[in-house]
């Protein structure tokens, strides 16, 4: 889909100090969320495969209109923001909005089969804590619920921010205590 105004790109800081949120004002992922961790991840997708090409990047996660990348400790900033800003414009307006990772297709078929249980976490997760995360150019996914312990998996911005390993991770385990089973523990996947 050929788009027919300009593409304006807003650039955002997250609270992870590697990682910086990009606002555009077009659909990047019109339904769900796509999280890449390297270049062959985003084979495919021309507009992330563009972003990997640029060097020092660690993820691309994709919401809405929202791209999140996290960068190695040493890449040079400014100058990669100018660059994704760059690719932004340029690609989007030819970018497939609606397109779909493997990933994506095992995540929904995954929650049609959960048990009650976890259907009730995952509607916890997404009315209290994903909101935020989100906000904040991250995710989670849930990886495993079993023996009232609760495995997840940070994404996008979250994925190597400090913060998210503790306060974020203690704030999810005290909603769910409160809220679905005060025995519940919450651990991160490794």
């Amino acid at each position: 889909m050929m788009l027919s105004y300009e593409i304006l790109v807003r650039t955002l800081p997250t609270p992870n100090p590697t990682a910086l949120k990009f606002v555009v004002n077009a659909p990047l992922k019109t339904v769900g969320k796509a999280t890449f961790s390297t270049p062959q991840e985003a084979q495919g997708v021309p507009l992330v495969e563009m972003i990997f090409s640029l060097g020092n990047i660690i993820q691309v996660h994709i919401f809405e209109n929202v791209m999140t990348v996290t960068f190695t400790e040493d890449a040079p900033m400014d100058k990669r923001t100018e660059e994704i800003t760059a690719v932004l414009q340029t690609r989007v307006p030819v970018h497939n909005a609606d397109f779909k990772t493997p990933e994506e297709m095992v995540a929904k078929k995954k929650r049609e089969n959960l048990s009650p249980d976890e259907m009730k976490i995952e509607e916890i997760l997404d009315r209290t804590i994903r909101p935020g995360l989100q906000a904040d150019g991250g995710d989670l996914e849930v990886i495993e619920y079993r023996d009232n312990v609760l495995v997840i998996n940070y994404q996008g911005a979250c994925g190597t921010c400090p913060s998210s390993m503790y306060g974020t991770l203690d704030a999810i385990q005290s909603i769910l205590q409160e809220e679905f089973n005060p025995e519940l523990r919450v651990e991160i996947g490794m």
